[in-house]
């Protein structure tokens, strides 16, 4: 069975312009071109489709999801879309958790009644590095952090909740593919995980280096962003070192 391009971007919400370009970089070919020039898609260029658009909302520029997608095989697939499952599975209880909440906020303050701090603030998320933030970098460095995040834009507060799993995501399928740090689709997604960072306080070279390497030595991180796999975050400190030195001042 074949869909023409018209009816792929209409099932998709990736426009017709969009298709043409990724057809003329190569990045996804139809099935076949009718002599009037019309495309036609397949089975196989739809699951490709699925493919591009989960790379690209981890953040991958067209360059670094060509690259992955040109070493991927079936296995390779099935893994970083399980990968990416679990993320979504864990955002979706988490916001239906904090719905929750909300939920019985307001039905609690139509009925007047009280509510206790637990149950205010269930679900949400809280720092548990703070304390210690504030003990290693001082009260003035941690409460400068909270005023940055006070100023923040709506687009400013979606890639902070975002931007740090787009980038494990991303590495963990690079990594699996044996690109190098150095390769510009990682240090596309280095410069993200800077921008995030940068949201909250802006690391200099060697702070930023040094950041890289506390992720390395201490357990809580390396469990926590390499999810049992510490070669991934040494991938990461890598990749930020080459970053740092590249692009950053001291």
């Amino acid at each position: 069975m074949a869909w023409s391009i018209a009816e792929v971007a209409r099932s998709s919400g990736v426009t017709s312009r969009t298709l043409r370009h990724y057809h003329s970089i190569g990045l996804l070919v139809p099935a076949r071109v009718a002599p009037n020039g019309r495309r036609y898609y397949e089975e196989e260029q739809l699951l490709r489709l699925q493919q591009i658009l989960l790379l690209r909302d981890l953040g991958l520029s067209l360059d670094a999801v060509a690259d992955v997608l040109a070493h991927r095989d079936g296995q390779d697939t099935i893994e970083v879309l399980t990968r990416h499952k679990e993320w979504l599975v864990k955002e979706q209880l988490r916001l239906a958790g904090l719905v929750r909440t909300v939920d019985a906020t307001i039905d609690n303050l139509k009925k007047g009644g009280e509510m206790s701090p637990d149950k205010v603030f269930e679900g949400f998320e809280h720092n548990p590095y703070e304390a210690e933030a504030r003990e290693r970098w001082g009260d003035e460095a941690v409460d400068a952090s909270y005023e940055r995040m006070r100023g923040w834009s709506d687009a400013d507060a979606e890639k902070a909740r975002t931007g740090y799993p787009r980038v494990h995501e991303g590495l963990a399928a690079l990594k699996a593919k044996g690109v190098a740090v150095t390769d510009l689709s990682v240090q596309e997604l280095i410069q993200l995980h800077y921008e995030v960072t940068s949201l909250f306080w802006v690391p200099t070279r060697a702070a930023y280096k040094g950041l890289g390497q506390m992720y390395v030595d201490d357990e809580r991180f390396r469990q926590n962003l390499g999810n049992g796999d510490d070669t991934l975050v040494e991938y990461l400190r890598d990749a930020m070192t080459v970053y740092a030195d590249a692009n950053l001042e001291d």
